[in-house]
């Protein structure tokens, strides 16, 4: 393995760990961006974002030499594989952008030679490797499983979890030959502890991945509406899902404030505008979307409503929103609920003061002290181990906190009840 060679495009959230795990595993790699910040991080062996893979493997991998970043395409013409995970999102309207992916694979398409093994990465709907990569590669004569070989294995990647990562997640694999499905597959068997599925075609595998966010997403849209219900029926929605889930065929999903990531908020789009296109209305799934994407408006509603209850209104109101980043014990912030619930409060002239201790630089505080000291009422975003550790019933009485709105229901309700705070989470 230590005579071949991968380039990987994109070294973000997705690409980085890619790459330092087949650089770990004895490729040589070569990581393109356009991001030149991005690059000199990684050549430096420093490393951009909080990721325990990286963290771990990024100084041994560019101090060894296996891997090295560049922003020059034409390196590209050295490779014998090209791994391709750029960004797939969706512009204001919900419609996917897939101009990201479109300049990848038209700078592929400029340095590509024989041989060559292209894997899309990035989240895709059914069509696109066919219908929008494969042209692209084919223009001036070059034929896929002649020329060179097209396959899509999307991406599985868990920020924050300290168990699953890229190294140890099945994959899924399709491609447009049978020579191209077994070159890609053994790939990720060289570098992946875990089964790697080969699909029967590329439209499989590339339907494999906005399914199994957009399942996810039907689930939380269900428990948000049901904890939407609960909060008119005065019924705690944490006590009934820890109920329910004594059932073996439960599988619990928890309310929340939002649903942030590049995945879920954004993959159930692409399977329906795909299905527009073909005349099929996803309903279910467009009823998921809008269920969730009114959950950080509904948030700010009942902060309203609880601070009504003391006696104050949110317009004025030193508020605390704690936590920037979309999951817990991360520095990601990609659709993160807390910029809508930002935006929503300042329209209504709150007094908005930020926290989050992974994302300082978008926090308008520097510390959970600090903010405390400030404020007069919180709103939990992020479910960060300092909050859940730090903010119990006496700490926030001792700081004169008015209100709590749990967005994540991750702090002790009765232990914050006793203390004589006015507690509200989302469905309790």
């Amino acid at each position: 393995m230590k005579n071949q060679t991968i380039a990987v495009i994109g070294i973000g959230y997705v690409g980085l760990p890619l790459a330092c795990l087949a650089a770990d595993k004895g490729y040589q790699v070569l990581g393109v961006d356009i991001n030149q910040k991005l690059i000199d991080k990684v050549n430096k062996a420093q490393v951009p974002f909080k990721d325990d893979l990286v963290k771990k493997l990024l100084k041994k991998t560019v101090q060894s030499g296996n891997l090295k970043a560049s922003n020059d395409f034409k390196l590209l013409k050295k490779v014998e594989t090209i791994a391709v995970c750029v960004p797939t999102p969706v512009d204001e309207n919900y419609q996917p952008d897939f101009k990201p992916l479109i300049s990848a694979v038209q700078r592929i398409k400029e340095n590509l030679v024989k041989g060559q093994l292209v894997i899309i990465e990035s989240t895709i709907n059914p069509g696109v490797c066919e219908e929008i990569v494969l042209p692209i590669l084919e223009q001036g004569g070059k034929k896929v499983g002649k020329d060179f070989y097209l396959a899509h294995a999307p991406e599985r990647i868990n920020p924050g979890d300290p168990k699953w990562n890229v190294s140890n997640l099945p994959r899924n694999v399709g491609a447009l030959s049978k020579t191209g499905l077994k070159k890609a597959a053994q790939f990720y068997r060289d570098i992946i502890d875990a089964p790697i599925n080969e699909m029967q075609s590329i439209k499989e595998a590339e339907a494999t991945k906005t399914i199994e966010n957009a399942f996810r997403d039907i689930n939380i849209a269900f428990i948000n509406e049901i904890a939407k219900s609960f909060d008119q029926l005065g019924i705690d929605v944490v006590d009934v899902i820890k109920g329910a889930s004594s059932k073996f065929s439960f599988m619990a999903h928890w309310p929340s404030c939002g649903v942030g990531g590049h995945c879920i908020p954004v993959d159930p789009y692409y399977l329906i505008r795909k299905a527009e296109t073909v005349g099929f209305s996803h309903d279910f799934l467009k009823l998921a979307r809008q269920i969730n994407n009114h959950m950080p408006k509904y948030t700010v509603e009942l902060y309203q409503d609880e601070l009504n209850k003391v006696g104050l209104a949110v317009k004025g109101t030193k508020t605390a929103v704690l936590g920037i980043a979309y999951k817990a014990d991360i520095d990601d912030t990609r659709e993160s609920p807390a910029f809508e619930i930002i935006e929503e409060l300042k329209k209504m002239g709150a007094d908005v003061l930020t926290y989050d201790p992974l994302v300082l630089e978008k926090s308008t505080e520097k510390s959970l002290k600090q903010t405390l000291k400030k404020a007069q009422a919180l709103l939990i975003v992020t479910d960060h181990s300092e909050f859940k550790e730090k903010l119990d019933g006496q700490t926030l009485k001792k700081n004169n906190i008015k209100v709590v709105l749990d967005g994540k229901n991750c702090l002790d309700k009765e232990d914050i009840v006793k203390a004589g705070v006015n507690y509200k989470g989302i469905g309790r």
